[in-house]
């Protein structure tokens, strides 16, 4: 998932999500971040470092704000595996 742009900006926060796989279930991460600053954020990157079938999602906050909340979730029976960019 990529929204906002990483071209001219800083990368502010980074970080690296993961679960181990239980058989036939989905496991669900949520992510928050929250800038002390109060900068703008101009882009987020959520890379799925398995190339599985999983979805990143904000649920709230995103580009525009000084916050932002990800929702990772694996594919059925697969592990969670994500790389976490965050700019400005």
């Amino acid at each position: 998932m990529t929204v906002g742009t990483s071209y001219n900006t800083r990368l502010i926060w980074q970080e690296k999500s993961n679960y181990m796989a239980i058989p036939f279930k989905k496991r669900v991460k949520e992510v928050f971040y929250s800038d002390p600053a109060q900068q703008t954020i101009r882009g987020v990157i959520a890379r799925d470092l398995d190339h599985s079938e999983g979805s990143a999602s904000i649920t709230a906050g995103g580009v525009g704000s000084s916050f932002v909340n990800i929702r990772l979730k694996s594919a059925r029976g697969h592990s969670l595996n994500y790389q976490i960019e965050i700019y400005v």
